[in-house]
């Protein structure tokens, strides 16, 4: 029987969307506006569209959820400041593909102070920005700068009439992803919720593995239990690599048979309201680890709860990775798959062997988040809002000079950590990680 639907949390308000764009306006150079693109419909086949997902920088600033948005934002504006673009209202398409909000539901609903259908976009476009000095795009985005360029042209053609195109376009990624790093409490109340989802679906795929099954069963598992929680699917592809599989970091064909004597690592992590979860266990499809299984296992999961630990105002991403290569350096020299004292592997790199990858990345409405690591040319201090993964591992390849029982064994262990004022929150506390819990675990099953 399956378990009841945990609780849904609440989505973000339309006030605190408001109050994003306000924060946000005020960063703006005088007279200057904003110009910011939604997602569209990428065709998977033919006349077969993928699952429309929006942009990221577009739902932080409006909760919009339909394809082919544009936001305005204009500073001063006294008809609005924010204006959306939206789809027409089309009865034979919404037959279709569903109701659309039209301009008067974009307003009605998501709170932004005028709107108006794509038919008349190109009509609108360069009287809202005529006269605004600088356009904060993103600059890196072709065809915002198609858009952009555009409108600038129109109004260049107009200046003997008055026009006054844009003077000069800014980057509007860096405002706006710093803005994006630091989470709101009902952002962290959703992600604490995508992160419950997921570690549920980590238990679930744990109870079911069993010598006999593929890779694909677990990712079926754990897929399911992210659907039934009301998540909108995983929020990224899913990894389950049995044995050497697990060795691939971005292994996700997940189709080989899991077998008694290996261990399995699953990366994987539910998206609700587009906020992701993102989480790592490795553990053994039997139920048991083995001598060396458990001895390489213990190595990594000692340096992830020593960088968690460490985890607080003021401490640095690159702190916490220089520690955990620290801790994995010298466990790999204490099982004798490295040679010589901590400090010289340590600075010869002999580590990234067996380790290649950072310890953390930020964590929200992208699994890899945006925000700058360094800041000045130096690592940044985390602050509270913060959220970041914690995921060192260790992946021994198939070699003939490593000692047998380590040979093509891949280990991963990843949670999820909030910054918080006093120092952190775990999100991920659902799943277990150690050792004797999984086998208890995966007994009882």
């Amino acid at each position: 029987m399956l378990p009841d639907p945990l609780p849904r949390p609440a989505a973000i308000t339309n006030d605190e969307y408001r109050a994003r764009r306000a924060s946000l306006m005020a960063k703006l150079t005088e007279n200057s506006a904003v110009l910011l693109l939604g997602a569209t419909l990428v065709t998977r086949s033919r006349d077969s569209d993928y699952p429309f997902r929006q942009d990221s920088d577009f739902h932080y600033l409006t909760g919009f959820p339909e394809p082919g948005g544009l936001l305005l934002l204009l500073p001063g504006r006294s008809e609005g400041e924010s204006v959306l673009f939206c789809q027409d209202r089309d009865p034979t398409l919404e037959a279709w593909t569903g109701i659309r909000l039209g301009a008067q539901g974009a307003v009605r609903q998501h709170g932004v102070d005028q709107a108006f259908e794509n038919a008349e976009r190109d009509a609108q476009l360069a009287s809202l920005l005529d006269g605004r000095t600088t356009l904060y795009l993103m600059l890196a985005d072709l065809d915002s700068m198609a858009l952009a360029d555009g409108v600038r042209g129109r109004l260049t053609a107009r200046v003997r009439q008055g026009a006054r195109p844009a003077e000069a376009y800014a980057d509007l990624a860096p405002l706006l992803h710093e803005a994006r790093l630091i989470k709101s409490e009902g952002e962290l109340v959703l992600m604490r919720h995508a992160a419950d989802i997921s570690a549920r679906g980590h238990v679930r795929a744990m109870c079911a593995a069993r010598p006999g099954l593929a890779e694909y069963h677990l990712q079926a598992e754990l897929e399911h239990e992210f659907r039934w929680q009301g998540a909108i699917g995983p929020a990224y592809a899913t990894i389950v690599g049995g044995g050497a599989n697990a060795c691939v970091l971005h292994y996700i064909e997940n189709n080989q048979p899991l077998r008694d004597g290996e261990l399995v690592l699953i990366d994987a992590g539910a998206e609700l309201d587009l906020y992701a979860g993102d989480i790592t266990r490795t553990f053994p499809v039997g139920g048991r680890f083995n001598e060396a299984q458990r001895a390489l296992y213990e190595v990594v999961l000692a340096a992830q709860e020593r960088a968690v630990a460490s985890i607080q105002p003021g401490a640095t991403l690159t702190e916490i990775h220089e520690g955990v290569v620290h801790d994995l350096t010298a466990g790999l020299i204490r099982l004798g798959l490295l040679r010589g004292e901590v400090s010289a592997r340590v600075e010869d790199e002999s580590f990234k062997r067996f380790y290649l990858h950072s310890t953390s990345h930020w964590l929200g409405l992208d699994v890899h988040d945006v925000g700058a690591y360094r800041q000045y040319g130096t690592p940044r201090s985390l602050a509270p809002g913060m959220v970041l993964t914690v995921e060192p591992g260790l992946y021994i390849p198939a070699d003939d000079d490593i000692p047998a029982d380590f040979r093509g064994v891949g280990i991963r262990i990843e949670d999820d950590v909030a910054v918080t004022d006093s120092g952190h929150e775990v999100l991920t506390v659902g799943v277990p990680k150690g050792v004797r819990e999984i086998e208890a675990m995966m007994v009882k099953k």
